[in-house]
């Protein structure tokens, strides 16, 4: 029997629109259907998706699992803020400006150690039951109870399995207290709430009628979602598709579009092919070049927000080689770190060597790290390593990670450092990562969603429990071995400073400690999200913290004028 593709027209541009579309909506058809060489000489007809619908091509790479308890990555975020509500969002444009979503209000205790919500009344899951403060309860006792990676912010703020009902408990349908076990900064908790996949609230009904074996329904909600957001999940297949439609009875009105569709894309010049002949709204992932050749394109946007998130080369201190901070400075001398932003990370990232964001006030100027090799040779022979030594680079295979990753093996060499690149998936290259074994890997991450500098030091230098029985498994620096008493407690003392200006000087200093305990994992460069999309698109508001919501977004009926730049 052929397969879907033998019994595929020879060329996309003899396909008809319709034929196309529903290959496109059919799993599977899309990222190996048109060879790269082959699609940028085809005269393409301009076509059009439907009025309702956004069609959408995303690398689901790294989208390993739907479950708010245990689901990792950037990719899932913005799927999360569409299925689900949170207690309280952030503004897309001032992230430290707090806005409600089912909490209507809320209040901090006057010491700091309690937070009260108050949820709106008439909200509903999409199963039809109403949003009460015990099904918000459940939904993080639940992220403790399971204890996945997404647990691991709320340990860090002091809960437990254990004291979970304790600590987080409903007043009455529409109250929901939140005692913090330990001293923290109730900033840090709200945006918490705000941004993280766990803060999700779960219809709880829903989600235990699928329990199996005291699950607390995690297989199920792996492939499902359970939620009252303005759209309902209609089917995920993992590296395939993910259909959502709207959810009619939203408590802020129905969406505008009736369906949204993301579609498994990796080849940058399949999906300009299908933005420029329309049966794509909306793209992410592509390369440079494609990005640079839609900026002039009639009806194209390309739309940029800066994230958080950090680019990084993390090695492993669980080896020996890189346990030794002579080897570590070596290898934080052996990347070209200005060559890389010019060649690599236009549209990907902006140069940034500090682990605590761009734009915090806290954040300390560039250290001026460059690519010298000399240098590291001197640190390599220092280190007994004079002959350098082979390894390896894990890296999800797309760009920019693979054009980084192959940059660094290059500059690596220069110093003898014989590395061998992994290329794989994302539950390949985290999944390890996770699982501490690993030697190098060229990565994303390290929080960043919550503006705050203790997002980003938390998730890549806090480690309070070096054991690989803690499984703190959402902080980078657990995941790398890094273990450091005093940064530790400099962090920690740092988030409770009440006084702004001597929490500000009191972050520097630790981006200083890090910076001369050669932490492993070294950022290169912020992220930048870069969407290109028809200008038919109307509404789209790219969320620096990933929570982008598709609520507000419609389709005009016509193309509306020329290129531009969001």
């Amino acid at each position: 029997m052929p397969s879907q593709f033998e019994s595929m027209p020879s060329s996309p541009a003899l396909l008809h629109r319709r034929q196309w579309m529903a290959m496109a909506l059919t799993a599977g058809a899309a990222t190996a259907l048109w060879p790269a060489a082959h699609a940028v000489a085809v005269q393409v007809t301009p076509s059009a998706t439907p009025q309702d619908q956004l069609i959408m091509g995303i690398s689901m790479n790294n989208l390993l699992s739907l479950d708010p308890a245990g689901a990792t990555g950037n990719g899932v975020v913005e799927i999360a803020a569409n299925l689900y509500d949170f207690l309280i969002e952030l503004h897309p444009e001032d992230t430290t400006r707090i806005e409600p979503g089912l909490a209507q209000r809320w209040e901090v205790g006057a010491d700091g150690r309690s937070l009260v919500f108050h949820l709106r009344e008439g909200a509903r899951f999409q199963s039809g039951a109403p949003v009460t403060a015990q099904d918000a309860a459940w939904s993080l006792h639940r992220v403790l109870r399971l204890n996945l990676a997404l647990a691991t912010p709320w340990k860090g703020y002091g809960f437990t399995a254990k004291n979970a009902e304790r600590q987080i408990r409903a007043l009455d349908e529409h109250t929901l207290r939140i005692d913090l076990p330990i001293a923290t900064d109730p900033k840090m908790v709200l945006y918490t709430l705000a941004t993280s996949v766990s803060a999700a609230v779960l219809d709880r009904q829903t989600v235990l009628l699928h329990e199996k074996d005291g699950d607390l329904g995690a297989a199920w909600l792996n492939t499902h979602a359970a939620g009252s957001g303005a759209f309902r999940l209609d089917q995920w297949r993992a590296k395939e598709i993910l259909m959502m439609s709207r959810f009619d009875g939203y408590w802020r009105g129905p969406a505008r579009l009736r369906r949204v569709v993301m579609r498994h894309m990796t080849e940058s010049q399949s999906l300009r092919l299908m933005l420029a002949r329309g049966d794509l709204d909306m793209a992410t992932g592509l390369s440079v070049p494609d990005i640079q050749a839609l900026k002039t394109t009639p009806g194209m946007v390309v739309h940029t927000v800066q994230r958080g998130t950090m680019y990084y080369v993390a090695m492993s201190m669980q080896d020996s080689k890189f346990a030794d901070p002579r080897v570590r400075q070596a290898v934080r001398s052996l990347i070209d770190y200005q060559g890389i932003d010019r060649a690599v990370m236009p549209f990907y990232g902006r140069l940034q060597q500090r682990p605590v964001p761009l734009g915090l006030s806290a954040t300390l100027p560039q250290p001026g790290y460059v690519l010298d090799v000399p240098a590291a040779r001197a640190l390599l022979a220092q280190a007994g390593l004079g002959d350098g030594f082979d390894t390896t680079i894990r890296v999800v295979a797309e760009a920019p990670f693979i054009n980084i990753a192959t940059s660094v093996q290059s500059t690596l060499a220069q110093a003898g450092i014989r590395a061998s690149v992994l290329p794989g998936t994302g539950n390949q290259v985290y999944g390890a990562m996770r699982e501490r074994k690993f030697e190098i890997v060229v990565g994303r991450g390290g929080g960043g969603a919550e503006p705050h500098p203790h997002s980003s030091l938390r998730a890549l230098a806090y480690n309070p429990d070096n054991r690989d029985a803690a499984r703190l498994t959402n902080f980078q620096g657990w995941r790398t071995g890094f273990y450091s008493p005093r940064l530790n407690g400099m962090i920690e003392q740092a988030l409770l400073e009440p006084d702004p200006g001597a929490q500000q000087r009191a972050y520097q200093a630790i981006q200083r400690v890090y910076e001369d305990e050669v932490g492993p994992i070294l950022p290169i460069s912020q992220m930048v999200e870069t969407v290109v999309y028809r200008n038919t698109v109307q509404g789209y508001v790219g969320h620096p913290s990933a929570t982008t919501r598709l609520h507000g977004v419609f389709k005009a009926s016509a193309p509306l004028g020329a290129a531009g730049h969001g």
